[in-house]
């Protein structure tokens, strides 16, 4: 009785509650038929992937689009996918016409140069360069790259079997490309707009996630195709990365010494031309001391 007469009194309040518990229930049953169209797969977490697998009954009488026909497995068809990097540290005599050299070589083999690095100082010059080469022409490449060194200081060849990636990458796409064909099937039959712009937003969600695993895909597949090689070229075995097998040298000893030695006399000789060029400000000063002192003494 005390909710009537609150009824009673409170009209308009009353019919404002009751409004909004209308509104409530019909936005509730709404929420509801939108969530039914995706019942047949599951739920569809944003960016992120997806695993649907439906039990084959409710896959022949519910499903969308036709059953997906199975394909071999990838590593029953996919050769192993080798990841190759070498490094070479050469001790040669000219650093530039060897780099010039190992570009030429590098192209005419069908690869290319991926960057390159050349400094002169006096004492040691100093190049580095990496590129490219197709996996089936390394061994032969890099013998000709022995040969145009002095000495070949240090080799590094480092192996890198990304085909569990590649497969995996492979299973991924399989799966996202069949949530964005039911997907695609479910907005052309839905009729509410509200189902069509979330069926489309999640339909560009799963497009940009094919999209960033497939370049990752044609990533490893270029890379297991052209191997990497990177050459340090020195005139100066003590120029280059790498880590002496004697500890006790007297010639590099020496040679460090007499680097040493002329860094020195450039610091002197570089101390001087300042001392020099600020002539024009201290040789006055002490010119006018020179001349106040015998000017007090007489």
């Amino acid at each position: 009785m005390k909710i009537v007469g609150w009824v009673k009194k409170n009209k308009l309040a009353s019919f404002l509650l009751l409004l909004l518990s209308l509104i409530t229930f019909l936005w509730l049953i709404r929420q509801f038929s939108f969530s039914s169209h995706y019942s047949s797969i599951g739920s569809i977490p944003s960016g992120s992937s997806f695993d649907l697998a439906e039990p084959q009954s409710a896959r022949s009488s519910n499903s969308i689009l036709p059953p997906v026909e199975e394909k071999a497995s990838p590593s029953e068809s996919l050769d192993r996918l080798v990841v190759l990097e070498t490094s070479l540290s050469l001790v040669v005599d000219d650093v530039r016409e060897t780099a010039e050299a190992i570009v030429e070589k590098a192209k005419s083999e069908g690869g290319f140069m991926v960057s390159r690095s050349l400094s002169q100082p006096e004492e040691a010059p100093y190049g580095y360069l990496s590129v490219r080469i197709p996996s089936d022409r390394v061994e032969g490449i890099i013998g000709y790259f022995r040969s145009l060194a002095i000495k070949v200081v240090s080799e590094q060849v480092l192996a890198r079997d990304v085909t569990d990636q590649y497969e995996d990458i492979g299973k991924k796409l399989a799966t996202l490309e069949q949530t964005k064909s039911r997907l695609e099937g479910i907005m052309a039959q839905a009729q509410d707009v509200e189902d069509i712009l979330a069926a489309q937003r999640e339909i560009i969600s799963l497009q940009n996630q094919i999209d960033s695993l497939k370049g990752r895909q044609e990533y490893l597949k270029k890379t297991s195709e052209l191997s990497l090689i990177t050459v340090h070229l020195s005139t100066d075995e003590l120029a280059l990365p790498y880590q002496p097998s004697e500890t006790f040298r007297p010639q590099v000893i020496f040679k460090q010494a007499v680097r040493s030695m002329i860094l020195a006399l450039r610091g002197l000789a570089k101390g001087l031309i300042w001392l020099g060029v600020y002539g024009v400000i201290w040789v006055p000063v002490l010119a006018a001391i020179f001349v106040f002192r015998r000017f007090r003494r007489k």
